[in-house]
């Protein structure tokens, strides 16, 4: 794999599970826990929730846009971008950084470059002590736009309050001897608290969203509300909360393109 070396990783995540408990039986209505879950899903504005902070120590390092562009790869278009939150404490570092819930995720990449022999594309997951434990190729749309890749079926699945660094790489050549372009960050899957578990038993789909993003579980939200836009593309609803979703993490040119499905 021709990528920069990646130390090992041990992060441990500051925990943003709520510490409330609920009373078990038959689930509350909506209305009757804290907070504006009702509102967010209600609103076509959603009021942006701050992503969970990167842990100090170590800082999980990362590259949220993939710039080296040789060969077949155009060099007019916007960089390859990972929709993941990110921090640059300093000039030359940057954190990418985000949570799950989910054993086999879906991550999201904005692509500006289509399907093409001369462009393989590939997906990896290491584990926290930097050993490659998942390879996938990853077939790009037909246009550039937005994709999701998910861990395939014989991907191990992610343990609970453990660390993955994952990258995507798209080759400039087929022989994949010239740099690409790449992307890379890290992924916990955590918890939910027993209160925002409660909440999605009978949540709608744009309550289960705000549950999602009020409690900093990053790539659970914008896989939902990636999906209902999917399935929905002309609703103006749904594309504003696209648009406040993403453009507050610095990803204003990237919300304004379409998500391209790749079945």
């Amino acid at each position: 794999m021709k990528l920069p070396h990646v130390l090992a990783l041990t992060l441990g995540c500051t925990s943003l599970l709520i510490s409330q408990t609920s009373t078990l039986g038959t689930p509350k209505p909506l209305s009757s826990y804290p907070g504006n879950i009702i509102s967010q899903a209600q609103n076509a504005k959603t009021p942006p929730t701050p992503p969970p902070p990167p842990p100090d120590e170590p800082p999980p390092g990362g590259r949220v846009r993939g710039g080296a562009r040789r060969g077949t790869c155009p060099a007019d278009t916007v960089n390859l971008a990972a929709l993941v939150p990110y921090t640059e404490p300093a000039p030359s570092v940057t954190n990418v950084w985000g949570l799950t819930t989910t054993e086999r995720p879906t991550l999201w990449f904005y692509v500006p470059i289509s399907q093409s022999p001369d462009h393989p594309a590939e997906f990896v997951l290491q584990d926290q002590d930097s050993n490659p434990i998942h390879q996938q190729d990853v077939t790009l749309p037909n246009q550039p736009g937005v994709i999701g890749i998910t861990l395939s079926a014989n991907a191990p699945s992610l343990a609970l309050n453990k660390r993955y660094r994952w990258f995507f790489t798209i080759y400039c050549d087929r022989t994949q001897q010239l740099p690409p372009m790449y992307v890379e960050g890290v992924i916990k899957r955590v918890s939910l608290s027993q209160v925002a578990t409660e909440q999605l038993k009978i949540a709608q789909p744009l309550q289960k969203f705000a549950v999602y993003n009020q409690n900093g579980i990053w790539h659970d939200a914008v896989t939902l509300l990636a999906q209902l836009r999917q399935k929905d593309p002309q609703n103006a609803k749904l594309q504003s909360q696209w648009q406040d979703l993403l453009i507050p993490v610095g990803f204003g040119e990237e919300a304004k393109q379409p998500i391209i499905s790749r079945e």
